[in-house]
């Protein structure tokens, strides 16, 4: 590798349509409804391009439209191309965004295509002595290959390039780049719209270049070429000469920019942030190569955010404490094998050092620090840290606020909430360093994100959450993941087994109605026997064929008479099963016990998230599924587990928010509420309500905590959208009221552009002025969702926090384990089951004061299934 300069120069139109072709478009698209299968692949290809290749100078060529002089002198060239694909466009001023934020300039030249301003701008870094890199799926770029100039060509796929060198292009056509236009010419290019001598293929073509040495040559001399090819060629003479002059790449256009403009910048890393937070790009892998990808490299722009920092010896850290930590402090943490700490502080000291390599004067200093309500901290990602603490003998006093918490409480939903990112979006800086000095950096980002969002939430009204829910549970939840929860080794192995064996029991059935072995796990053997063999009714379409996915077998089960899609669910569901139970196996810990982690950052509603492993997803349902949570009981030393669950919690609130005398009613019959509204609805005495009614009408009653729709209702029933119809309709004649919220939910967040829930917290939905229709249908079942299922989970945090803090206060030892949506889960010390569940009913009944009041069902067994009540 030289010293000189190299420009990267992408075909941006190329990439577009390559990302478009590769990446399936309805599994790319944000909560809003933007497609981002564009964008995703075209970032992916470009984020791994300048990692491989280091370019100093880059620039992206975009066709204007099409029309060109090229069109101009054959109205034929490109006519016959389709018109760019649904989504495709919508997501080109996107990738102008991208760019802008990478400040990477996207350079377009009126009456010319992107090829034309890659060859210009190629020749001129050629002259420069630059190295040139040409990335484009286009073959007339060929032409361009020389000493300097390589051309990366897309083979099958963006990962599987061929590296076009002048030895190459030679290998594979026998021609020198110089000659690959005379070639184009005779060939033709049907994609462009080219036409071609008949008759003649790519190996006679170039034959006669090599022999005469270049096109003009061998039209001056075409009386000499014999035979019919000799004929054919005579005849296509004024075809060939216009072939060549548009397959000629422009090589001196008058450009809006020049060679220094091509050099790389440092991104605009807010813009750049905020861009891959809004098009909710999560994958960790690419936003890291994107970053890795930045010239400036994350750098603070102004020197003021530079830190006066080290790393501290054994027996320092008693004295760096009491001569700088003497305002609010930032705080983070690197959980390896050994934990290091960094503090920074407001006048720019920051300080270093692994939490157990401590001296005894530093570790009494630090506890003390640590624990001290009067000394202001702020730390990222709190839980983390609480989590290890104990492990320490330390405790945490004096936390002003986590930034990961705030920066959510702000802005719900976004993609990261690493301190990285939100050093980029809010601060303009990216602490990426490894080791002693990027933890002082983040150390430093996290004080001054602490100092930007705090007076931000305070502005918002949401401090009160994030003081009196979100810190205090993070704590809580610190506790729960620590202890974990206990489970029976022996039965996960049999049911792993069990679930195992009807896979192959499903899979020998299948085998048997097919009249063949197959797999029924692989999308392209599925279609294979249902379509093709068996010729059943075709699904949905889809890239690969025909769907079998879950809702397409679910359909195929009710369209046809033969047992196979039936037999398929069972597989797939017995596959699910030992998936889910292979997961837990592979969680389970040296004590026994599964130690789930928590995420307060995850839904946008404000819910609680379960990870590795999902604790919130075992089946509860099926008597299969309860098996699973049979394996769940209560370690030694404990004598039962206990579930408490909220009784109708959303529906609860949604009667509080629209304050429905009907709705209401219902809860103060004191009755089943679901029975009740049925019979309103259904215009029935509540003894005569039918299993199916009741049904109906409690999966409208959730539903519409949801933004459910008349389409939604009826694929969750399975009846058509125009029995649903009615029945929404009959709904909301008995419950105006209900009506009424909802649609006055919509008009203020329109309006303000949040919702709210019943603590504060704001869901923030820009799309609900949107112009494009299905955008502003998508905020607006958001909107309708936010305010009851948040509310919901605000209580249901603050239960826990009542629950654990008055088990505490009574001296108890039971503890709080799980929370899975609306109930908690506890396990019981011996003889403390009836003052547990009296403590537990009172404390989640007095969460908040709704009306109807809230009310909570508890169970106690053996295991999590017998404790279900």
């Amino acid at each position: 590798m030289t010293d000189r300069p190299s420009l990267l120069l992408l075909d941006g139109h190329s990439l577009a349509y390559r990302a478009f072709h590769a990446l399936p478009i309805e599994n790319f698209s944000t909560t809003a409804g933007q497609p981002t299968n564009v964008v995703y692949g075209f970032a992916n290809m470009l984020a791994n391009v300048l990692r491989d290749e280091r370019p100093t100078h880059a620039a992206v060529a975009f066709d204007v439209s099409r029309r060109t002089f090229r069109a101009e002198a054959f109205p034929g060239y490109k006519a016959g191309r389709a018109r760019s694909p649904e989504g495709f466009g919508a997501q080109l001023p996107v990738l102008d965004d991208l760019l802008a934020a990478m400040r990477m300039p996207a350079v377009r030249m009126p009456g010319y295509e992107a090829d034309d301003v890659i060859a210009t701008l190629a020749a001129a870094a050629d002259a420069a002595g630059f190295r040139v890199l040409v990335m484009t799926g286009d073959r007339d770029a060929l032409q361009l290959v020389g000493a300097n100039v390589t051309v990366l060509y897309f083979y099958r796929t963006a990962a599987e390039m061929i590296r076009y060198t002048p030895a190459l292009v030679e290998e594979k056509y026998g021609l020198t780049p110089a000659q690959y236009p005379d070639f184009a010419a005779l060939r033709g290019d049907p994609s462009d719209g080219l036409p071609g001598i008949p008759g003649i293929g790519e190996k006679t073509a170039a034959r006669w270049v090599r022999e005469y040495g270049s096109l003009a040559a061998l039209l001056e001399r075409a009386d000499e070429v014999r035979g019919k090819a000799g004929e054919r060629l005579r005849d296509a003479l004024d075809t060939v000469r216009l072939n060549r002059r548009l397959t000629e790449l422009v090589r001196d256009l008058d450009l809006p920019v020049g060679l220094d403009d091509l050099e790389r910048r440092p991104y605009d890393l807010p813009a750049f942030t905020r861009l891959l937070d809004d098009l909710e790009f999560r994958n960790a892998s690419l936003r890291q190569r994107l970053f890795a990808a930045d010239p400036g490299g994350g750098r603070p722009p102004e020197p003021k955010t530079r830190l006066r920092g080290r790393e501290l010896r054994p027996g320092e850290l008693a004295g760096w404490l009491d001569s700088h930590a003497t305002g609010p402090v930032g705080l983070a943490a690197d959980h390896g094998e050994c934990v290091r700490i960094a503090l920074a502080t407001p006048a720019g000291f920051a300080a270093s050092f692994l939490l157990d390599a401590l001296s005894a004067d530093d570790e009494r200093a630090f506890a003390g620090w640590l624990a001290d309500p009067g000394r202001p901290k702020a730390v990222h990602e709190v839980k983390a840290l609480l989590r290890a603490l104990p492990e320490h003998g330390r405790t945490l006093g004096g936390l002003t606020t986590d930034p990961a918490l705030a920066a959510y409480l702000l802005l719900p939903g976004l993609a990261a909430y690493g301190i990285a990112d939100l050093a980029a979006r809010h601060l303009g800086r990216r602490p990426s360093a490894e080791g002693a000095a990027g933890t002082m950096l983040r150390a430093g980002a996290v004080h001054d994100l602490a100092a930007k969002l705090g007076p931000e939430l305070a502005e918002t009204g949401m401090d009160r959450v994030m003081d009196e829910v979100e810190l205090p549970l993070a704590a809580l939840l610190a506790r729960v993941e620590r202890t974990g929860v206990h489970v029976d080794g022996e039965l996960l192995r049999d049911l792993e087994r069990r679930f195992a064996a009807g896979m192959e029991r499903a899979a020998d059935e299948a085998a048997a109605i097919a009249g063949r072995r197959f797999n029924p796990g692989s999308t392209k053997q599925l279609q294979e026997v249902l379509f093709g063999e068996l010729d059943l009714p075709r699904t949905k379409k889809i890239k690969s064929g025909f769907s079998t996915d879950l809702d397409a077998l679910t359909w195929l089960a009710t369209r046809t008479d033969n047992g196979l899609p039936r037999v398929l669910l069972r597989h797939r569901d017995q596959a699910r099963l030992r998936a889910t139970v292979a997961g837990l196996l592979r969680e389970v810990g040296a004590d026994g016990r599964i130690h789930t982690t928590f995420q307060q950052t995850v839904a946008a509603t404000g819910r609680l998230t379960s990870t590795d492993p999902n604790l919130q997803v075992i089946p509860v349902r099926t008597g299969e599924g309860r098996e699973i949570r049979r394996a769940f009981t209560p370690g030694p030393g404990f004598a039962a587990l206990m579930t408490a669950d909220y009784r109708q919690l959303e529906l609860r609130v949604m009667a509080h928010l629209s304050r429905d005398p009907a709705l209401l009613a219902a809860f103060e019959s004191g009755e089943d509420p679901h029975t009740t509204v049925a019979a309103r609805v259904f215009g029935v005495p509540p003894d005569a309500v039918t299993a199916d009614q009741r049904r109906r009408i409690k999966a409208m009653s959730y539903g519409l905590a949801y933004g459910l729709s008349a389409f939604g209702l009826a694929k969750q029933l399975g009846v058509a959208v125009a029995e649903a119809r009615p029945l929404m309709d009959a709904y909301f004649a008995r419950f105006g009221g209900v009506r009424d919220y909802l649609g006055r939910v919509v008009a203020e967040a329109r309006e303000t552009g949040y919702t709210r829930t019943l603590l504060g917290r704001r869901r923030y939905l820009p799309h609900l002025s949107s112009d494009d229709r299905r955008r502003r249908e998508t905020a607006e079942r958001m909107a309708l969702n936010a305010p009851v299922q948040g509310s919901a989970a605000d209580i249901v945090k603050i239960a826990m926090l009542r629950v654990d803090a008055a088990l505490d206060r009574a001296g108890l030892r039971s503890r709080l384990l799980l929370q899975v949506h609306d109930e908690i889960v506890l396990e019981v010390a011996p003889g403390e089951g009836d003052r547990v569940a009296g403590l537990v009913r009172a404390e989640m009944t007095a969460a908040y004061p709704l009306s109807p009041p809230l009310d909570a069902a508890i169970g106690a067994g053996a295991d999590w299934d017998a404790a279900a009540h």
